[in-house]
Order: structure tokens, then C-alpha cells, then sequence
């Protein structure tokens, strides 16, 4: 099953038969927003773009988080934590940072990397095998600290 038809059954049957109003809302929200990237690139998004889609709503959430911390708006933090509590269930696994440095070094040695002016070839490679499985930002400030050796 394609990860976007079950999405589409998360909402018909555990967030509209459960009644759980939060959990149906922040499902709808991914499916508009994935309704949205297929008709504004006229394709039919495949589960690689529908994960970009997760990935850039999470990020979104994140970000509200430390904004509505720092204004001292408690019940909008716990309501986009929520949501993100949400969205993270279509998440691959995520993996560790030991396995994460690994696929950095060897990203390093398939490019042949010298030097901190490969960083995009390197994240190109990578960007590519880890997409939604690890933190992007801190991958590329290993990438960053292998190629400045």
C-alpha cells in the first residue's frame, strides 16, 4: 500500500470513525497539502514526494513550536506538538548517529570528496539515501566536519 493511500485510511477510519478530532485535522492538512503539490506540478506524487510533504510539515510544526515557546503560548505549543506526534507516524524509522556517520563517510569516499567546496556533491548523494530518516541539518554539519579535516 502506498503511503499516501494510508494516509487516506488513517483518516477514514481511525480518525473519523474514532471521532478523534485533532488526529482527523492534522491528517486532512497532509492530504491538502499533498492535493496541493500534485495539482500545482500537475504529477501524481509517489511515497518519495509524499515523505518531502510530511518531512516539510514537520519542519513547519518545529519551527511554530520554538516560535509560540519564545512568545509564551503554551496551548499553541502543545497543540502543534501534537500535530507533530501526528505527522511523525509516516516517518520512516529514523536512524542513529552512528549510522548516520557511517553513510556520511562513505558518501565522502563514493564522491571523492576533498574539501569543503564538495559539500554539495557529497549532500547530493545524501540527501537521496536519508531523506526523512535523519535530521538533514545535523547530516550536513557532519559533512561539514569530515570535509574540513
Amino acid at each position: 500500500m502506498s503511503l499516501k493511500a494510508r494516509i487516506s485510511d488513517d483518516m477514514k477510519a481511525a480518525a473519523m470513525r474514532a471521532r478523534e478530532a485533532e488526529r482527523l485535522g492534522t491528517i486532512r492538512l497532509l492530504l491538502a497539502a499533498i492535493k496541493q503539490r500534485e495539482v500545482d506540478e500537475r504529477i501524481e506524487l509517489d511515497d518519495t514526494a509524499v515523505l518531502a510533504v510530511v518531512e516539510k510539515l514537520l519542519k513547519q510544526r518545529k519551527d511554530s513550536i520554538t516560535q509560540f515557546q519564545q512568545a509564551g503560548r503554551d496551548d499553541l505549543v502543545q497543540k502543534e506538538q501534537a500535530e507533530v506526534e501526528v505527522l511523525k507516524v509516516y516517518m520512516p524509522a529514523a536512524l542513529s548517529d552512528a549510522e548516520v556517520a557511517a553513510e556520511v563517510q562513505q558518501a565522502v569516499s563514493e564522491t571523492g570528496a576533498a574539501g569543503p567546496q564538495d559539500m554539495g556533491k557529497v549532500m547530493g548523494v545524501l540527501k537521496t539515501k536519508l531523506a526523512g530518516r535523519a535530521d538533514m541539518t545535523a547530516v550536513s554539519a557532519l559533512v561539514k566536519a569530515a570535509l574540513t579535516k
